[in-house]
Formats: C-alpha cells, structure tokens, sequence
C-alpha cells in the first residue's frame, strides 16, 4: 500500500485547522491558539519533508499546500486585528500581497501562458517572520511574553518583508512576460 496521499491528506488536515484557529483566537483562548498553530506549522514542515524526501508529491498537493498556508495565515491576521492583537495595516499589507501575487498569476495564466514558480527564498523567509509573528501575538496576549517591543519588532519585519518579498514576485513575472513576449513577436515576425 502506498503513502503517497499523505502529504496532500496533510495539506486537508491543515485547512480543516483554519475554523478551529479563527475561533480560538475571536474568543481569546490564546494558549489553545498557540497549540493548534503549532500543530498547523508541524503538518506543514511535515507535508513538504514527506513529498520531497520520498517523491510523494502530486498536481494537487502543488494546489493544497500553498492555499493551506495562505488560509491560515491571512486568517489568523484578520482575527488577530479583529480582537486589537494585530495593526490592521500590516493585516492590510499582507492581504495586499497575497491579492497582488494571486492577480498576477492569475494574468499571467491568462496572457502568457502557464507558471513554473516556485516560492523563492525572499517568500520563504516573509512566510516564516509571518508565522513568527502569529505565533508571538497570542502569546504576549496569553502569557506577557515576548515583549510588547519585540512584538512591534516582528510586525516591522513583517511589514518589510511582506513588500519586498511582493515587490520580488512582481518584478520575476514582470520579466518573464517581457521574455514570453519578445519570443512571440520574435516568432511571429519569421
């Protein structure tokens, strides 16, 4: 019997955490917040290491682990600023990014053709300062710990590495299309 399906049943897993996620924090139980967002952060790094280490990967796992992680982060930051844990403008930046990369893929399918992208690392490392600060708010909240300041800090970083991790996205299939374009005229004009 093959396992093949796990890391997509993972993927499932994760979303089927969003709801119980949301109401957790829009009710304030912010220790039960941190352990289901850990349990969600642990499927995820587990879902990737079962798919790449073992060629268990899939077109719809392709589809489910992105949209996993994009519904239950930009959840989590719509609640958090719901309850006055998180600023709404780096709820807003987020949001913002994610509708920019999603449009633009979107065109991209439309006019150009399909997408051969993989996360690059700027997206990685905005993906993990998100995560970090998703798991700091609910613990200050919960606990006094880390720091009001530290807490500024990470929605700083956030911020930063939300814009440039968008901008990057931008400017790669921006490119692209340039390139997909001047083929086809070049193409056309033989």
């Amino acid at each position: 019997m093959s396992l093949s399906f796990l890391p997509n049943l993972l993927c499932i897993l994760r979303i089927l955490l969003v709801v119980p996620v949301a109401s957790c924090i829009l009710h304030e139980r912010y220790p039960m917040v941190l352990l289901l967002f850990a349990a969600a952060a642990f499927t995820d790094g587990l879902d990737g290491f079962l798919a790449k280490g073992f060629n268990w990967t899939s077109d719809l796992g392709r589809v489910l682990d992105p949209l996993a992680d994009k519904l239950l982060l930009v959840t989590v930051f719509v609640c958090l600023s719901i309850v006055g844990h998180a600023p709404w403008w780096l709820t807003g930046a987020v949001l913002l990014r994610d509708l920019v990369i999603f449009l633009g893929a979107v065109s991209f399918r439309a006019f150009i053709g399909r997408m051969h992208g993989r996360p690059t690392p700027q997206s990685k490392f905005n993906t993990f300062c998100q995560i970090l600060f998703c798991l700091a708010a609910p613990a200050e909240a919960a606990y006094g710990w880390p720091a009001p300041w530290v807490l500024t800090a990470l929605g700083a970083l956030c911020l930063v590495t939300t814009c440039v991790s968008g901008l990057d996205y931008v400017l790669i299939y921006s490119r692209r299309a340039a390139v997909a374009v001047r083929g086809r005229r070049a193409a056309a004009g033989r």
